[in-house]
């Protein structure tokens, strides 16, 4: 810690306000912070003080603020400097500071730093840009219990419950040449369903934490026609897309962020799927198919007065899509037996709405909401934020543990053990107890420069 340079940074969002923070950590920061203010701060405590440049004139005046190692946000001493919110004010405590030794943090190192002294995991670090970035209430509190430990706790008690069962089966190779059955086989398979249930739960609210942080990818997808570009700009509230009588129109992918009710949804509209067309339609269409496979929700659009056909034509393509909901779309155009017949069979997944009109927007705007949210359970308070590399890491632990559980059935013990320690692993890439120096890079780059 010695070694490292003294960073500093402005903390506060740029603009105006009325206060405003230049942050320091590093083995200078008292000292250069002492000679700014013009006297000694005590850990701990406000100072109010004076800030000088290098001809003694007033800077400024404000709060002084010290936090000796390892007691600090850093774990290492940190220096807050409090002054009057203006941009020219700030800017100039920071070329002083600088001056007097300190060098611009980069994006992230403060909580780099912290998660390198050990006041942080990785996880919980990534939860204080998703703390910052939280744009609801509920996005908030989710990220705050992730910054809290909640999801790295779980975590930890999965990889601890993973460790047992490598120290059984590694311990059982010693004795090779016993069946596994008289090496305490059973509860070896009772500790795989402990942890494969535990770990497909976890999944799960990974999942939904990642739906919450990064919200839901929703594609839009159906045959040529139907009113799919018609309804990304209703959701959108423009004319984001061109909408004609022409089919195939659109050609390529479409992305467009929207906010309903404080939950954010990716929509990305799609050529119209049907057979034939030319080159270009032919690869707008293949385009839709790589945007579906990683979707959360395919948005099907049909024309509501030929829906059996539509169904027939996206069929292969939503195949993979967990979640469908289907938009039976110009409902307008109905005869009267028809609309009141889909009125009187109400379905949470299959809306009859009319882009064109509006009618059944609000239903849709509904349900899209707790699409995003998740249902019942799902939308409980016990949600955190997550990430997608945390669910990929998650996902490579199940199928190790999947690996692992077919191997020691066949009493290949020195397999079982090496997928169990590739699963280990990739838990501990979640926490940062196995991390790659470019993994870091990559996270803490994406920081507010001060944090």
């Amino acid at each position: 810690m010695a070694d490292r340079d003294t960073i500093a940074a402005i903390a506060t969002a740029p603009g105006a306000g009325g206060v405003g923070i230049v942050r320091l950590s590093g083995p200078r920061s008292r000292a250069i912070a002492e000679t700014l203010c013009g006297r000694t701060l005590t850990p701990r405590h406000a100072h109010h003080v004076r800030f000088r440049d290098a001809a003694e004139a007033t800077i400024d005046d404000g709060i002084g603020l010290y936090f000796a190692a390892p007691a600090s946000y850093t774990g290492e001493d940190v220096v807050e400097l409090q002054a009057h919110g203006s941009p020219a004010v700030l800017r100039e405590l920071l070329a002083r500071a600088c001056a007097l030794g300190a060098r611009h943090a980069r994006p992230g190192e403060f909580s780099e730093r912290a998660f390198l002294e050990g006041r942080l995991d990785l996880a919980q670090a990534e939860a204080v840009a998703d703390l910052i970035a939280a744009a609801d209430g509920r996005a908030a509190r989710a990220a705050r219990r992730a910054l809290d430990g909640e999801f790295s706790h779980r975590v930890e008690a999965l990889a601890d419950g993973l460790l047992a069962i490598r120290v059984h089966v590694e311990a059982a190779i010693d004795f090779s040449d016993e069946p596994l059955e008289t090496l305490g086989g059973a509860a070896l398979r009772a500790r795989f369903e402990a942890v494969t249930h535990d770990l497909d739960e976890l999944l799960r609210a990974a999942e939904r934490g990642r739906r919450l942080r990064d919200g839901l990818h929703a594609v839009i997808v159906g045959p040529p026609n139907a009113g799919k570009s018609s309804l990304l700009n209703a959701l959108a509230g423009s004319d984001r897309a061109i909408v004609t009588d022409i089919a195939g129109t659109t050609r390529d992918l479409l992305h467009e962020v929207v906010r309903i009710d404080g939950v954010e949804l990716t929509l990305v509209d799609t050529a119209g799927l049907r057979e034939g067309g030319d080159a270009i339609e032919r690869e707008g269409m293949r385009r839709a198919y790589a945007e579906l496979a990683r979707a959360d929700l395919a948005i099907v659009v049909l024309d509501a007065r030929a829906a059996d056909a539509g169904r027939a034509a996206v069929a292969n393509a939503i195949a993979g899509v967990e979640r469908r909901l289907w938009l039976h779309n110009k409902a307008d155009l109905l005869d009267d037996a028809d609309r009141d017949a889909a009125q009187a069979a109400p379905d949470d997944d299959h809306l009859y709405v009319s882009a064109r009109t509006g009618a059944g927007l609000d239903a849709l705007h509904a349900r899209l909401r707790e699409l995003a949210q998740g249902d019942g359970a799902e939308a409980g308070e016990g949600a955190f934020t997550a990430r997608a590399r945390h669910v990929d890491a998650l996902l490579r632990a199940r199928d190790e543990l999947d690996d692992a559980r077919v191997q020691l059935d066949h009493e290949l013990l020195d397999l079982a053990a090496e997928s169990l320690r590739h699963g280990h692993d990739a838990l501990g890439e979640i926490t940062g107890r196995v991390r790659a120096d470019d993994l870091l890079g990559q996270i803490f780059s994406s920081f507010c420069i001060g944090k």
